[in-house]
Formats: C-alpha cells, structure tokens, sequence
C-alpha cells in the first residue's frame, strides 16, 4: 500500500519535516512513501532575491506530484509552510486543481493528514492545519492528525513544534532545522498514517 506525501517547501524545513514522515511511513510492515512536489509559482527571478534558490535545487531530484497519484494512493500526508496562518499559495493552486478528483469522489475514505511550519512559535501552526483539513473534508477524506501517545508533546525542555492536529517545526529566521523532537513527531505521525491505512483497507 502507498502512502504519498505532497509537499511545497521553500527553504527546505518542510523537506525535511516530510522525509521524516516518509522514514516513518516505511517503518511499518506493508506500507510504502512515495515523497512529491506540488508546482512552483515563483520564477526563478523571485527565488533568487528571496534566498531560496539553493533550497529548491536541493529538492530538483523529487518528482512534481501529479492528480492520477493521488488518486491512486492509499493516504496523503501534505505538508505545507505556513502563510499568515494558511496553507501557501502553491499548495493552494495545487489542490484548487483537484476538482476533478473531488466530482469522482476519487479521495473519499482516504486517510489524509497534514504537517506545516512557521517562522514564530505562535505563528500560525494550528490554524494552518486545521483550515487545511477543510479541504480534505471537502474531499471526503478521513482525518488523522498527531495523538498524545506521541510524547514529544507533552516536552517542556524547549520551543518546539508539533499539536494534535499534526507535526510541525519553527524556522525562525530561517536558520533553525527542525529539531529531533519535531523530527520524531513528523516520523510518529507517518507511522500513524501508516497503520490506520493499513486497518481501513482490511
């Protein structure tokens, strides 16, 4: 069974945050990550004067996602930067071409899940994902987001990412990687995936 994992990531935090949760989905018995791109919007002009260019060439080896592996997956994870509070702008364009899927009925029952980042510890993580989930429902897809039997969020050691609506990580200026504990909620939450896939396909 695959498990696909659609992602957009400007400076490569979500790169690394979807890895993790593909390292995760591999785990379990059975179960395979298939890692893809939604589209750029940028020209290579505006990623360059916005600092990105060296992160996306980095990802030029990963496949852009197309609508039939959607369809023809078992579950999605999507993961996606946070815009004020919102998924981007790419992942945005991306699923706004997916009316298609959704006349089919192509996603129905499929697990989805979603896992995000932001600059700032309050910046938007939790609205991010749950107003993402309005897409997914929209879809028919089944929900599943991050439990508590992930105890990395119950830490108080530091600042870090991840809520029961899904894993996430904060980039600050840019210069901050997620943090193995971010990293270990985004794998958890792959595994989880995974596994609830597995029971729904029995």
């Amino acid at each position: 069974m695959k498990v696909l994992v659609v992602y957009y990531s400007m400076y490569g935090h979500i790169h690394k945050m979807v890895e993790a949760a593909a390292e995760g989905v591999n785990s379990v018995k059975g179960m395979e990550a298939v890692v893809r791109r939604v589209p750029e919007t940028l020209s290579d002009e505006v990623l360059e004067k916005m600092g990105a260019k060296e992160a996306q060439k980095q990802q030029a080896h990963i496949p852009i996602c197309t609508l039939d592996e959607l369809s023809e997956a078992d579950a999605v994870i999507f993961g996606t930067p946070t815009r004020f509070g919102n998924m981007c702008a790419q992942m945005r364009q991306f699923l706004d071409a997916t009316g298609q899927l959704w006349m089919k009925g192509s996603l129905v029952g499929k697990v989805g899940s979603v896992i995000t980042s932001s600059n700032t510890q309050h910046g938007g993580q939790e609205s991010t994902i749950l107003s993402f989930h309005t897409t997914l429902l929209h879809q028919g897809m089944v929900i599943v987001g991050l439990p508590y039997t992930f105890q990395g969020q119950m830490t108080m050691d530091g600042i870090s990412g991840c809520s029961p609506y899904g894993a996430s990580t904060i980039v600050g200026d840019g210069s901050r990687n997620p943090r193995e504990n971010e990293l270990a909620g985004a794998r958890f939450q792959g595994a989880h995936v995974a596994n609830i896939t597995k029971k729904l396909m029995v």
